[in-house]
Protein backbone atom coordinates (compact mmCIF):
# COMPACT_ATOMS: atom_id res chain seq x y z
CA UNK A 1 0.00 0.00 0.00
CA UNK A 2 1.34 3.40 -1.03
CA UNK A 3 1.07 6.47 1.13
CA UNK A 4 -1.02 9.26 -0.34
CA UNK A 5 0.93 12.55 -0.49
CA UNK A 6 -1.97 14.57 0.93
CA UNK A 7 -2.34 12.15 3.83
CA UNK A 8 1.40 12.28 4.47
CA UNK A 9 1.43 16.10 4.46
CA UNK A 10 -1.57 16.14 6.78
CA UNK A 11 0.26 13.90 9.22
CA UNK A 12 3.55 15.77 8.82
CA UNK A 13 2.58 19.45 8.84
CA UNK A 14 6.02 20.23 10.23
CA UNK A 15 7.42 19.49 6.75
CA UNK A 16 5.21 22.17 5.22
CA UNK A 17 6.24 24.68 7.89
CA UNK A 18 9.91 23.81 7.45
CA UNK A 19 9.68 24.16 3.66
CA UNK A 20 7.95 27.51 4.06
CA UNK A 21 10.66 28.68 6.46
CA UNK A 22 13.37 27.65 4.01
CA UNK A 23 11.69 29.40 1.06
CA UNK A 24 11.20 32.57 3.10
CA UNK A 25 14.84 32.52 4.22
CA UNK A 26 16.03 32.18 0.61
CA UNK A 27 13.72 35.01 -0.47
CA UNK A 28 15.12 37.15 2.36
CA UNK A 29 18.63 36.66 1.03
CA UNK A 30 17.44 38.05 -2.30
CA UNK A 31 15.48 40.98 -0.85
CA UNK A 32 17.53 41.87 2.26
CA UNK A 33 14.68 43.84 3.82
CA UNK A 34 14.56 41.90 7.13
CA UNK A 35 10.85 41.12 6.82
CA UNK A 36 10.83 37.69 5.23
CA UNK A 37 13.35 36.36 7.74
CA UNK A 38 10.93 37.29 10.54
CA UNK A 39 8.22 35.31 8.75
CA UNK A 40 10.67 32.42 8.38
CA UNK A 41 11.26 32.44 12.15
CA UNK A 42 7.49 32.31 12.63
CA UNK A 43 7.28 29.35 10.25
CA UNK A 44 9.98 27.57 12.26
CA UNK A 45 7.90 28.13 15.39
CA UNK A 46 4.90 26.67 13.54
CA UNK A 47 7.03 23.64 12.64
CA UNK A 48 7.93 23.19 16.29
CA UNK A 49 4.29 23.23 17.34
CA UNK A 50 3.44 20.82 14.50
CA UNK A 51 5.97 18.34 15.88
CA UNK A 52 4.51 18.57 19.39
CA UNK A 53 0.82 18.90 18.51
CA UNK A 54 0.28 17.74 14.91
CA UNK A 55 -3.52 17.83 15.12
CA UNK A 56 -3.77 21.38 16.46
CA UNK A 57 -3.43 23.26 13.14
CA UNK A 58 -5.07 26.37 14.61
CA UNK A 59 -2.38 26.50 17.33
CA UNK A 60 0.35 26.11 14.69
CA UNK A 61 -1.03 29.10 12.77
CA UNK A 62 -1.51 31.13 15.95
CA UNK A 63 2.06 30.51 17.15
CA UNK A 64 3.57 31.13 13.70
CA UNK A 65 1.64 34.39 13.37
CA UNK A 66 2.44 35.52 16.89
CA UNK A 67 6.15 34.82 16.56
CA UNK A 68 6.28 36.52 13.15
CA UNK A 69 4.51 39.65 14.40
CA UNK A 70 6.52 39.69 17.62
CA UNK A 71 9.88 39.45 15.89
CA UNK A 72 8.83 42.06 13.34
CA UNK A 73 7.82 44.50 16.07
CA UNK A 74 10.59 43.79 18.57
CA UNK A 75 13.61 42.44 16.70
CA UNK A 76 13.44 44.03 13.23
CA UNK A 77 13.74 47.69 14.36
CA UNK A 78 16.85 46.85 16.38
CA UNK A 79 18.42 44.92 13.51
CA UNK A 80 17.71 47.70 11.02
CA UNK A 81 19.23 50.27 13.38
CA UNK A 82 22.37 48.14 13.73
CA UNK A 83 22.68 47.61 9.97
CA UNK A 84 22.26 51.32 9.26
CA UNK A 85 24.92 52.21 11.82
CA UNK A 86 27.55 50.05 10.10
CA UNK A 87 30.40 52.05 8.57
CA UNK A 88 29.91 52.58 4.86
CA UNK A 89 26.20 51.70 4.88
CA UNK A 90 24.29 53.28 2.02
CA UNK A 91 20.63 52.67 1.29
CA UNK A 92 19.65 51.52 -2.17
CA UNK A 93 18.52 55.05 -3.08
CA UNK A 94 21.79 56.50 -1.77
CA UNK A 95 23.75 54.17 -4.03
CA UNK A 96 21.84 55.55 -7.02
CA UNK A 97 23.37 59.00 -6.59
CA UNK A 98 26.09 59.35 -9.21
CA UNK A 99 24.78 56.42 -11.24
CA UNK A 100 24.39 56.70 -15.00
CA UNK A 101 21.27 55.88 -16.92
CA UNK A 102 19.27 56.74 -20.01
CA UNK A 103 16.28 59.02 -20.49
CA UNK A 104 13.38 56.78 -21.50
CA UNK A 105 11.19 59.79 -22.22
CA UNK A 106 11.74 63.53 -22.44
CA UNK A 107 12.63 64.85 -18.99
CA UNK A 108 11.54 68.28 -17.84
CA UNK A 109 11.50 69.97 -14.42
CA UNK A 110 7.96 68.61 -14.01
CA UNK A 111 8.68 65.00 -14.95
CA UNK A 112 9.91 62.27 -17.20
CA UNK A 113 11.28 58.75 -16.96
CA UNK A 114 14.77 57.28 -16.79
CA UNK A 115 16.22 53.80 -16.61
CA UNK A 116 19.05 53.36 -14.10
CA UNK A 117 20.63 49.97 -13.40
CA UNK A 118 17.80 48.26 -15.25
CA UNK A 119 15.07 49.94 -13.16
CA UNK A 120 12.63 52.58 -14.36
CA UNK A 121 12.35 55.72 -12.26
CA UNK A 122 10.23 58.83 -12.46
CA UNK A 123 12.64 61.71 -12.99
CA UNK A 124 12.91 65.45 -13.21
CA UNK A 125 15.73 67.72 -14.29
CA UNK A 126 18.08 69.23 -11.78
CA UNK A 127 18.13 72.63 -13.49
CA UNK A 128 14.86 74.60 -13.80
CA UNK A 129 13.86 75.13 -17.43
CA UNK A 130 16.12 72.36 -18.72
CA UNK A 131 14.79 69.66 -21.04
CA UNK A 132 16.63 66.36 -21.53
CA UNK A 133 15.75 64.53 -24.74
CA UNK A 134 14.76 60.88 -24.87
CA UNK A 135 17.79 58.61 -25.31
CA UNK A 136 20.21 61.03 -23.63
CA UNK A 137 22.66 59.53 -21.16
CA UNK A 138 21.98 60.97 -17.71
CA UNK A 139 23.49 60.96 -14.25
CA UNK A 140 21.54 60.95 -10.98
CA UNK A 141 22.19 64.03 -8.86
CA UNK A 142 19.92 63.04 -5.96
CA UNK A 143 16.86 61.00 -5.13
CA UNK A 144 13.95 63.09 -3.88
CA UNK A 145 11.45 60.62 -2.42
CA UNK A 146 10.69 58.33 -5.35
CA UNK A 147 11.91 60.78 -8.01
CA UNK A 148 15.39 60.76 -9.48
CA UNK A 149 16.75 64.28 -9.99
CA UNK A 150 19.00 64.03 -13.05
CA UNK A 151 21.21 65.99 -15.41
CA UNK A 152 22.73 65.13 -18.80
CA UNK A 153 25.96 63.17 -18.30
CA UNK A 154 27.66 64.82 -21.27
CA UNK A 155 26.96 68.42 -22.05
CA UNK A 156 26.03 71.63 -20.35
CA UNK A 157 23.78 72.02 -17.36
CA UNK A 158 22.50 75.38 -18.76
Amino acid sequence: MGVNLIDWLGENAWAIWLTLALLLAVAEILSMDLVLIMLAVGALAGAGVALIAPDLWWLQILVASGVSIGTMMLLRPTLIEKVRSLPGYRSSTDTMVGSSGVAVSEITPSGGEVKVAGQSWTARTMVPGQVIDRGTEIEVYEVDGAIAVVYPKHGELL
